[in-house]
């Protein structure tokens, strides 16, 4: 299944573990030093305006801020890069002089080597992360180069591209649910009377948004055509790989469905759930540390009372409890749904049979093997009956879950429409992160009972042989 098409499988997925846990501790231990010596960020995009603190009023005596001051708050405003600051900058500065000085909102430095912090996608910051990420995953691509097989292009190249736009998916995520905060504070404002928000601040905050999604849906197009083909090419290794054993094979029972259906059905599974993982792993990683954040925004938590990080140990117990009672009332689905390809197996050969000898595919015969498929199938049926139960039940409470815990910030009016509106995105997207294996069960079911197929299919196969060339293919007619 994976040494068809991956080069020396288990060294290979051990080193791709093992250089992302270096890459990750690389970055928090020595990324500022990193990205002084080799970031282009410098010179893609400059540096957000350091927003300069309200003018003192004429009877106070507050003195200018230093310029150290003022350096150190640009380089904190392009790490932080908060939405909600993009309503400040567009503020025009006072023409007039009868304005009074204290009443003048801060206002970003005007200066032609610096942009104002609007919140945009791409930063300084941003182009040194994904100039990091691209660096590593081109490296450990060059590594295996020296250790390519014939599928080097697709089972390494490929799987790292494929994994790489999962990570730009996740960053999209994460600056949604960061313009969430800013865009439902603002519509919040419109809503409270007539005119308090411009036309331009409303569409400006909408068009922000689209321009990032667009590039989303494009980038998904082609992103969604590359993964047909790298499944098509991983079910293309291991057909030829299972036919150039055939005939000691073909007379394992269902041979034909393992070469046939169950390479395309394991290929296509496992790369779904591959990228699912590697997405809620991500996704994990942003949303956590933002989570734990936003419950000092909390007031009190039932049962919990007010503890740091609430909302996040909420979101983990949650998913916990979800993830053990899935995998409880689950539990004999892997070997039902292993059982029910045998007798359909059974079932099909029969008919094929009979297509060219009249002797086979008897009424007697079909009727005992329809019996026996009929039989496994009620079983499924009822086994798939209380785990729905089960499952259906815990997404409609889960719909919930995170009004239940909220109801005291609600009534307290701690929080803002905005701010309500990025908590609920995140706490799903954290939730959704520990709730893989809950949510992805049915689909793991049906990847175990292949890979059993697959497993006993492969234990007719000689180990230590190995297919070193792609065949080549006809033209087709």
């Amino acid at each position: 299944m994976f040494r068809s098409f991956f080069p020396n499988p288990r060294y290979f997925f051990g080193s791709a573990l093992i250089w992302t846990l270096l890459l990750v501790g690389v970055w928090f231990t020595f990324g500022d030093s990193v990205r002084g010596v080799i970031s282009i960020d410098r010179f893609v995009v400059p540096p957000f305006c350091a927003v300069t603190a309200p003018a003192a009023a004429p009877d106070q005596a507050a003195p200018p801020p230093a310029d150290a001051s003022a350096s150190a708050s640009a380089g904190s405003s392009e790490a932080s890069a908060p939405a909600a600051s993009s309503e400040a900058s567009a503020v025009p500065a006072p023409s007039s002089a009868s304005a009074a000085p204290s009443a003048a909102p801060a206002q970003p430095t005007a200066t032609a080597n610096c942009i104002p912090p609007d919140g945009r996608f791409v930063t300084g910051a941003k182009i040194w992360e994904y100039e990091f990420v691209f660096l590593g995953a081109l490296l450990f691509c060059v590594f295996w180069f020296f250790f390519r097989t014939e599928w080097y292009w697709w089972s390494v190249v490929m799987s790292t591209l494929i994994l790489l736009s999962v990570y730009f998916n996740v960053q999209i995520t994460a600056w949604v649910n960061n313009w969430y905060n800013s865009f439902y504070d603002l519509l919040q404002t419109a809503l409270s009377g007539p005119n308090k928000v411009t036309l331009d601040q409303y569409y400006g905050s909408v068009f922000s948004a689209l321009q990032v999604v667009v590039v989303y849906i494009v980038a998904q197009a082609f992103i969604q055509f590359a993964t047909q083909h790298y499944v098509f090419r991983w079910r293309k290794a291991m057909n030829f790989y299972y036919m150039s054993y055939w005939p000691a094979i073909r007379t394992y029972e269902g041979a034909a469905q393992r070469v046939q259906e169950d390479t395309q059905r394991f290929s296509s599974i496992v790369e779904d759930l591959g990228t699912s993982f590697v997405s809620s792993f991500m996704s994990l990683l942003v949303f956590a540390p933002l989570l734990w954040s936003l419950s000092s925004h909390i007031t009190t938590v039932p049962i919990l009372g007010s503890v740091a990080g609430s909302l996040l140990w909420v979101a983990l117990g949650w998913s916990a409890f979800g993830t053990v009672l899935f995998a409880v009332t689950g539990v004999r689905l892997p070997g039902l749904n292993f059982q029910n390809q045998r007798v359909e197996a059974a079932y099909r050969k029969e008919l094929v049979y009979g297509e060219d000898d009249p002797a086979r595919a008897q009424p007697q015969t079909v009727r005992q093997l329809f019996a026996n498929l009929q039989k496994n199938y009620f079983r499924l049926y009822f086994n798939y009956l209380y785990f729905n139960v089960v499952r259906f039940a815990y997404i409609q409470v889960d719909n919930f879950f995170i009004l239940l815990f909220l109801g005291p910030t609600f009534v307290a009016a701690a929080i803002t429409f905005g701010l309500w509106q990025q908590i609920s995105d995140a706490f799903g997207r954290v939730t959704g992160s520990f709730q893989f294996l809950a949510n992805s069960w049915t689909t793991i079911v049906e990847l175990q009972s292949v890979r059993k197929r697959l497993k006993q299919f492969e234990s007719h196969i000689p180990k230590d042989v190995d297919i070193d060339t792609e065949p080549s293919l006809p033209a087709p007619e």
